[in-house]
């Protein structure tokens, strides 16, 4: 029986966006799924959890935090690094309160996208 290999889960309502983490996480060697919307990858969930969510904040119909909160009443746990343009500290810490790993801000820079993966694939290893 062969394992299937871990992946990032990425939401965010901007194309752009979503092809540029593509294409950063696939040079920085990780396996990424994007989805356009919060539905889209609620929809996704039966097929499995990814080992990290990269989680776009402000999104039409749903946004990154209802997402969030409706995983955890369903109890579904995934490390999560929120992305957003508005770096509003009530945000920041609303996020921390639902346990985001890391909250950061747009446009991406490498070396921070990189070190919050990292820390939330430590976190995803821990036993629960």
């Amino acid at each position: 029986m062969t394992e299937a290999s871990p992946w990032i889960a990425v939401v965010d309502d901007d194309p752009s966006v979503l092809n540029a983490l593509r294409r950063t996480l696939r040079i920085g060697g990780f396996q990424a799924k994007t989805y356009g919307s919060a539905q889209e990858f609620l929809a996704a969930l039966p097929g499995g959890l990814p080992e990290c969510l990269i989680l776009d904040l402000h999104m039409p119909q749903m946004s990154g935090l209802e997402l969030l909160e409706h995983l955890a009443h369903r109890r579904i746990q995934i490390p999560t690094i929120v992305i957003t343009s508005h770096g509003e500290i009530k945000v920041r810490e609303r996020s921390e309160s639902v346990g985001v790993v890391a909250v950061l801000s747009k446009p991406l820079e490498n070396t921070s996208l990189f070190a919050a993966i990292d820390d939330a694939r430590s976190r995803g290893d821990r036993p629960s």
